[in-house]
């Protein structure tokens, strides 16, 4: 199991700990929650605590080396994102897939807004949930 180093130097010291969590994170198939990741981790033999995977989630996230969605009672779900870039996801409120989408109008509209306030620094977060075509059919 080998851990892009890059990654974890991004958020701080590098623990065994943290290296254990974005590995997890990785092989996770699409978004995951923080208490199911550490589920897994625990179930696999890792005895990380739960604060452990909260912070490096966290951490992750800020570095712009996670994605963060919420579900519709406010979970935050993280899915690895192997490079700085911003996206956006159409994410199943059924089963959890997170399908990429090209973000290009909502994209411009936030470089318009931004640029007619004055404001700087803005930040924006797109939820876009429904149900997907695997999960209608069942």
């Amino acid at each position: 199991m080998t851990t892009p180093p890059d990654d974890v130097n991004l958020i701080g010291r590098r623990t065994a700990q943290r290296a254990t969590v974005l590995q997890a994170l990785i092989e996770a198939r699409g978004f995951v929650g923080a208490r199911t990741l550490h589920a897994s981790l625990e179930e696999a033999g890792s005895h990380i605590g739960l604060s452990t995977v909260y912070r490096t989630l966290g951490a992750l996230a800020a570095a712009d080396r996670a994605d963060v969605v919420r579900t519709r009672v406010g979970e935050r779900l993280f899915r690895h994102r192997p490079a700085a870039e911003h996206r956006h996801y159409l994410l199943c409120r059924d089963c959890g897939l997170g399908m990429p989408i090209d973000a290009e109008d909502v994209e411009s509209w936030a470089e318009r807004i931004t640029s007619a306030s004055g404001f700087a620094e803005v930040e924006h977060t797109v939820e876009l949930t429904g149900v997907c075509p695997d999960c209608r059919t069942e």
